[in-house]
């Protein structure tokens, strides 16, 4: 069978411990067979990053934003314990928050449905996938220990020297306290991601933040959405048949658990940290999902949304056999190849990643699936696979389908 081929390269970003593992073995077993595949590839690896300063890190969001898509295996952020075990010369930042912040993106995750993997919220029918803004919040915080009795204030001091002042609290004793920002610009870049990818996915958009107690911080999300809505997009919207409504976040989470999915959901940067692990876990499995960063201006990065299976990795170097789920790694490909093919009008390219994605969901729902799908499918009568295995029944079904 002729090989299809490419116009454009993707941007490759390889990555750590198992996951690089597999990223290898999908390369070789599921794409390289099929595809004249060409990529800029960037070696995000800890021990690469830490060679190179992590220059490497933000030449590979440049190329992303010359390119347009890009493909990303799961990479480490380093603790203490890693400084040791790679001999780093400093606590190098989180790849994936360093790539978007460069691309100025909002991360869209949601869960790939298999039947037999179930989801625990009985009336969740269609995927819900979660729009976390990426920047600010308290991930950008600064922090002070208040030792004893005092007064904390607010201060802002503009360009012109100009003082504006809020106290926080008068404190009788010790405490804590915690300051967190955003701008303008970002909330905005935010809205027009989660708008363009509403559009592009045709499914409606909720947005939900706690504007009623955060009069200002919090209003500010829901009027800068209202008003990038009413003016770019409310007409587009209406002529896609899809909504886009704005409700607390209390009152969203009690209504996505009645919901029957099928839409957005976007969050602030933390509220999106911890609903999207909500929602990948009640559809079953966090190597079940997908994760795209996009920027306003339609930049595509396409990763897994999942670590790099440091137990599993270890297991791997002793030579003892492991059962790694690769489906969310095997995503990010072929969703990464199918935006390449859409940007480049290559119609080939698009149905081989629907081919190669129902040929992954099909193995599933056949019976052979690797250790974790096993331990929570509905399914009788399992086949448990291991990593290569698993990866190479995937290839086997996938030829059925051509």
């Amino acid at each position: 069978m002729e090989k299809i081929q490419m116009k454009t390269p993707l941007v490759e970003m390889d990555g750590d411990e198992m996951t690089r593992i597999l990223w290898k073995m999908i390369k070789e077993e599921l794409l390289l067979p099929y595809i004249d595949l060409k990529t800029e590839y960037y070696d995000l690896g800890l021990a690469h990053r830490n060679e190179t300063d992590d220059k490497v890190t933000m030449d590979s969001a440049l190329a992303a934003k010359k390119y347009g898509v890009a493909v990303k295996c799961a990479t480490i952020t380093p603790n203490a314990a890693r400084m040791e075990e790679y001999h780093l010369k400093e606590m190098w930042k989180s790849p994936n928050g360093t790539i978007r912040a460069a691309l100025d993106g909002t991360v869209f995750r949601a869960p790939i449905i298999v039947k037999g993997i179930e989801p625990c919220v009985r009336n969740w029918e269609q995927p819900i996938t979660l729009a976390r803004h990426a920047y600010g919040d308290v991930y950008k915080n600064a922090e002070i220990k208040v030792e004893g009795p005092g007064k904390a204030e607010l201060v802002f001091t503009a360009a012109d020297g100009t003082e504006t002042r809020e106290l926080i609290h008068t404190f009788a004793g010790p405490g804590v306290l915690q300051g967190i920002h955003n701008t303008e610009q970002s909330v905005r870049s935010f809205a027009r991601s989660c708008f363009n990818y509403a559009l592009d996915t045709k499914q409606d958009l909720w947005f939900a933040t706690k504007d009623t107690i955060s009069k200002k911080y919090d209003h500010t999300f829901k009027d800068i959405f209202q008003e990038v809505f009413d003016r770019e997009y409310k007409e587009a919207f209406a002529r896609a048949g899809i909504v886009y409504f704005y409700t607390l976040i209390d009152d969203a989470v009690a209504r996505v658990m009645k919901a029957k999915g099928g839409f957005i959901w976007a969050c602030k940067n933390y509220d999106g940290d911890v609903m999207s692990d909500m929602v990948s876990s009640a559809f079953g499995s966090l190597a079940m999902m997908t994760s795209v960063l996009v920027s306003p201006d339609g930049i595509y990065e396409y990763e897994a949304a999942h670590g790099t299976v440091q137990r599993h990795y270890y297991k791997y170097l002793a030579g003892e056999e492991t059962s790694t789920n690769s489906v969310a790694t095997i995503f990010a490909w072929t969703g990464a190849l199918r935006k390449r093919g859409e940007l480049d009008g290559i119609l080939e390219l698009c149905a081989f990643a629907d081919r190669l994605e129902n040929a992954t969901v099909r193995t599933i729902e056949d019976g052979r699936m690797t250790k974790d799908l096993a331990l929570i499918t509905t399914l009788k009568d399992v086949t448990v696979l291991n990593s290569e295995a698993f990866i190479r029944e995937i290839r086997k079904t996938m030829e059925t389908l051509s």
